[in-house]
């Protein structure tokens, strides 16, 4: 078990990284005017759920080595950009269905596919595995042992955090899109607005070089 000081310096450490706006959050916004708040919050399950992907990626080693490689960093990086354009195009070309589905009854089959995309984000942001790989190492007490049980643990309150943050985002926009739902042409321009910003997240993210 790590000491708590450790716990504690990591636990600032990733409120400052997840609470501050970021793609993340951007992400999870622009969901939320897409396809509603029960929308949001479940791709913020799913995103958290590809995160802890990564933590126990980097607990097994394979973190260190896209942070060593500039080719797999690029691949997952464009890759999670391909998606999140992909899902903003999807928001924009369905933005005249969202009436009907404000009110209707969510399928389990549409809860499942909103789970799968957003852990599909989760696990190819290639930001979150560079500062897991670079920062759970540092907050180990490695004269406890059991090191990649530490980073599973460490890493488990990363996604904690993250599941609180990014959900308390999602219920304030999915709020003030509850507050147009009376208006068709409004839920409209929401849902193209939502899928706009997944576009440009998607966008930005394909052109920011990696900084070493």
């Amino acid at each position: 078990m790590p000491p708590t000081n450790h716990l504690l310096a990591l636990a600032v450490t990733a409120f400052v990284l997840i609470v501050v706006p970021g793609p993340s959050v951007l992400f999870t916004v622009g969901r939320a005017l897409a396809v509603g708040r029960r929308g949001a919050l479940l791709t913020v399950v799913g995103n958290t759920g590809g995160l802890y992907v990564q933590v126990i990626a980097v607990a097994l080693g394979v973190g260190a080595i896209v942070e060593a490689s500039v080719e797999i960093y690029t691949l997952l990086k464009l890759a999670g950009a391909a998606y999140l354009i992909y899902l903003g195009l999807q928001a924009i070309r369905h933005r005249r269905s969202l009436t009907a589905n404000t009110a209707a009854t969510t399928m389990p089959t549409q809860n499942r596919k909103v789970l799968r995309e957003g852990f599909v984000v989760g696990l190819t942001n290639p930001k979150m595995i560079i500062f897991l790989a670079a920062a759970l190492p540092q907050f180990v007490d490695r004269g406890a042992g059991q090191l990649p049980l530490q980073m599973l643990l460490l890493g488990l309150l990363v996604a904690v955090i993250a599941l609180a943050s990014d959900s308390l985002w999602a219920l304030a926009a999915g709020t003030a899109r509850s507050w147009f739902a009376d208006s068709p042409r409004r839920i409209e321009l929401l849902g193209a607005t939502g899928g706009l910003a997944m576009i440009g997240i998607g966008a930005s993210l394909a052109a920011t070089d990696r900084k070493d």
